[in-house]
């Protein structure tokens, strides 16, 4: 891709990232928001005008003296723009620009206001710096006179205007300080939490698999979600106002620059651009670096937090050199790739320094003849090094902050990318029906499976050919078959989370069908959580919970921990067989119409496994269980044998022997 092509598509990905949260995408054309930026611009230029004519004013009818000895020339100056045609020109913009703003406000609603304000006061805030900085400019070049001239009251009259320039810039810039970063914040706690709404949805976080390395698309989801989103946010923000800021500092400091050598700004122009040239050019291989680190440093911690969930199986197999190699191999490939990173900025660092040396002296080289051939004041040197230094540093942004935006756009894109990905997940869900392929909540009382073929997705193995059976309100089916033949799978197909890849299936509607693991999911949380879950834990009071603790033979979890909102690292506090029985407590208090068990009892004994399916039908509930225990049988009404080769079969029961018929 040409690096105009790659430019424009990081523009269309930044839009898509940035705009929602000022202005909503559903209903909004594409020129829409480009529009209200440029109407804030000339909404705060108008502003910024008309608070300089009340300053000047008030400190005319009040302070005249001190006016003309902190602000000199400024009435003048001001008065001027308003006898010529510009100020009517201004004002005629700002005057567009509020009625862009009024004839979209109802786009604006839902706290949209709030970006746009604080992004306009620290666009004003920016311009009052901006005009400052100009006045200091003059301030240095009297100073340089005063003292050629050993002008001393002169001198220290400017070291007092001077003075005053930086008590009046240095709240302006602690105030801009504090509100780029807060409205960073904002942005961050919206998109954050708008793209968990959307990974948790239409089981996005269960389509994406951020366990596959191998993946292109999409790797480490929560990486995106917390870092990604935090150094865009706050990036694009600094950006945008170092950009902003870089333009009108351009604007102003160019026109003090002509002012004392057309010939030095048109020097400037063409060195300037030249230099972005080429160091675009030479960094181009820093996004592609950069992106890649960013994954590399993911799969890195995401390898020491599998050490760190699984230190328990890991300490009994004692597999600690096997862990110290994959986790050495994978800070090896961050260490490699950080390594041809720090290469190539390295060469661009030496680009910039090369860069920056060389500027200093050309003001001099241009300067120095009108200077000797006496046209111009002494103090014009300092103030020629100043506007240059400025405009050069604005014309020069890219140069200057090369890999901080390489950076940059390896989170756009990564950012993007994932919100791209959850919105396709989001999109095939609504065309499939809300149900991933799955018809649900025909039947809200059974499941009913017709002419089914599943097949795992991304594979072309069938594992059962056209299965048709209903397990309804009364039924009890157990699913039997050799080990990789489907059995958990065909789980997978009822529950929802895989699509028939033909036939369809009907299920019970959401909430009243449970799926128990064999490997019970312990959550981030409280006993009382645990129980509860997915329910919300206010549903049960503590009495009920104790009790269904001791229904499943758990008493003890109640002496070891009475307060029931302890929060405890439950995975590795409670035993397997302790994780599935406290699975069975949150089954009976959810009391769903029908329930599918995944070897959900293979740590219990067998009086513990029949006292808990005795829970299941004491309560009416139909069930689907996997298992390999013959006692399983006494449970179940039906048995569905698997083969793995797609054949399948139905049989009762009674009388079913485990080995013999498959």
């Amino acid at each position: 891709m040409n690096p105009l092509k790659a430019l424009r598509s990081q523009l269309t990905k930044l839009q898509r990232l940035a705009q929602p949260y000022f202005l909503p995408v559903e209903d909004t054309r594409a020129w829409q928001f480009p529009l209200l930026v440029l109407a804030l611009v000339t909404v705060v230029v108008g502003l910024t005008l008309l608070l300089l004519t009340g300053v000047v004013a008030l400190t005319g009818a009040v302070i005249p003296e001190l006016r003309g000895r902190f602000l000199p020339g400024v009435p003048e100056q001001v008065a001027s723009l308003w006898r010529s045609p510009w100020g009517a020109v201004v004002m005629a913009l700002m005057a567009a620009g509020l009625a862009t703003f009024a004839a979209m406000r109802t786009k604006l609603r839902q706290g949209r206001w709030v970006p746009w304000t604080l992004l306009g006061v620290i666009l004003l805030l920016i311009l009052v710096i901006n005009g400052i900085n100009v006045g200091i400019s003059f301030i240095a070049r009297n100073v340089d006179n005063a003292l050629v001239a050993f002008d001393q009251d002169n001198f220290w009259k400017i070291v007092g205007i001077y003075a005053f320039c930086l008590m009046l810039a240095l709240p302006i810039r602690a105030l801009q300080s504090y509100l780029i970063p807060k409205l960073g914040l904002l942005w961050r706690e919206w998109l954050s939490g708008r793209l968990l709404g959307r990974y948790l949805s239409n089981r996005a976080y269960y389509e994406l698999n951020p366990n596959d390395e191998s993946a292109e698309e999409i790797d480490n989801p929560d990486q995106r979600i917390a870092q990604d989103t935090d150094s865009f946010t706050r990036t694009s923000l600094s950006v945008t106002v170092e950009v902003l800021s870089a333009l009108l500092t351009f604007i102003s400091f160019i026109i003090v620059l002509w002012s004392i050598s057309d010939r030095l700004a048109l020097l400037l122009l063409v060195y300037s651009v030249g230099g972005t040239a080429v160091i675009v050019f030479a960094s181009r291989k820093l996004v592609q670096l950069n992106y890649q680190q960013l994954k590399l440093e993911a799969n890195f911690r995401y390898g020491l937090v599998h050490i760190r969930d699984n230190a328990e199986s890991i300490a009994f197999y004692r597999g600690e050199k096997q862990e110290s190699r994959e986790a050495v191999r994978r800070l090896d490939g961050a260490i490699q790739n950080y390594n041809r990173l720090i290469i190539w900025e390295a060469l661009i660092s030496v680009i910039q320094r090369s860069y920056d040396y060389f500027s200093r002296f050309l003001p001099w080289l241009v300067i120095a003849p009108i200077y000797f051939a006496r046209e111009v004041d002494f103090g014009v040197f300092g103030q020629a090094s100043i506007a240059f230094s400025q405009v050069l540093f604005s014309v020069s942004y890219i140069v200057n902050n090369i890999d901080r935006l390489a950076a940059f756009s390896a989170s756009i894109s990564r950012l993007e990318g994932f919100q791209s990905k959850v919105d396709e997940i989001s999109g095939e869900y609504a065309l499939a029906g809300g149900g991933n392929g799955v018809r649900s909540g025909l039947r809200s009382d059974s499941i009913l499976v017709r002419h089914v073929d599943l097949v795992p997705p991304h594979s072309t193995r069938t594992l059962v050919h056209d299965l048709s059976l209903e397990v309804d309100r009364n039924q009890r089916l157990l699913v039997v078959g050799p080990s990789g033949c489907g059995k958990t799978s065909f789980l997978r197909l009822v529950s929802g989370l895989w699509p028939p890849a033909a036939g369809e299936v009907e299920r019970p509607k959401e909430g009243e069908l449970l799926f128990i693991p064999q490997k019970p999911y312990m959550l981030l949380g409280s006993l009382r959580e645990q129980l509860c879950y997915p329910m919300p834990p206010e549903r049960f009071s503590d009495e009920q919970l104790r009790h269904v603790l001791s229904e499943v033979r758990l008493p003890e979890l109640v002496h070891r921990y009475p307060d029931l909102d302890i929060k405890q690292d439950w995975p590795r506090l409670l035993s397997l067989g302790e994780q599935q029985r406290l699975a069975f407590a949150r089954l009976l208090l959810n009391a769903p119409r029908i329930v599918v068990l995944d070897e959900a009892t293979s740590a219990l004994d067998v009086a513990t496994e029949r006292h808990l399916y005795h829970l299941l039908q004491e309560r009416d509930i139909a069930f689907v269980s996997v298992g390999h225990r013959p006692t399983l049988t006494e449970f179940h009404d039906t048995v569905l044998e698997l083969d793995g080769t797609g054949h399948w079969r139905l049989l009762p029961a009674k009388g079913y022997v485990f080995g013999a018929n498959v």
